[in-house]
């Protein structure tokens, strides 16, 4: 399947991910911990994303896959953040972790992390993102 999301379309959407987290808890009123959570979530999103190895970085240290699978694992961890520091009654909130959960996750199932426009610095980075195991073994012994 062609994958829709390229490396210069993934960073723009990177950057307005920063933006609506950084905004969101004041627009939405957040309580103090969602709140914290949404800064700290906004600032590791941009560091990332300033140093991603995709056209609209600062510095390309961080291979695109590498970048991909952290949004994967965060992505994993999201759901559970807000139970975790204790602001799941907070309907506003929860529902905007939860909206960036699916956000994550769509964009991490759109991305074509083997796009020619990102990893000029890491090419030859192998992770297993939008490939099979038998293409990452062939990747592997070739």
């Amino acid at each position: 399947m062609q994958k829709p999301i390229n490396g210069r379309m993934h960073g723009m959407m990177d950057y307005a991910t920063v933006a609506t987290t950084a905004a969101a808890p004041r627009a939405l009123g957040f309580p103090r911990q969602a709140e914290n959570l949404a800064y700290g979530l906004a600032a590791a999103y941009l560091g990332l994303s300033l140093l991603t190895d995709y056209p609209l970085s600062a510095k390309k240290a961080v291979p695109f896959k590498g970048h991909g699978a952290t949004e994967v694992m965060l992505g994993l961890a999201l759901p559970f953040l807000p139970r975790l520091l204790g602001f799941e009654d907070d309907r506003r909130a929860r529902n905007f972790f939860l909206g960036l959960t699916a956000l994550t996750a769509v964009t991490a199932l759109l991305t074509d992390w083997n796009a020619p426009d990102a990893d000029q610095e890491h090419g030859d980075f192998n992770v297993r993102l939008n490939k099979s195991r038998s293409e990452s073994r062939e990747m592997a012994t070739a």
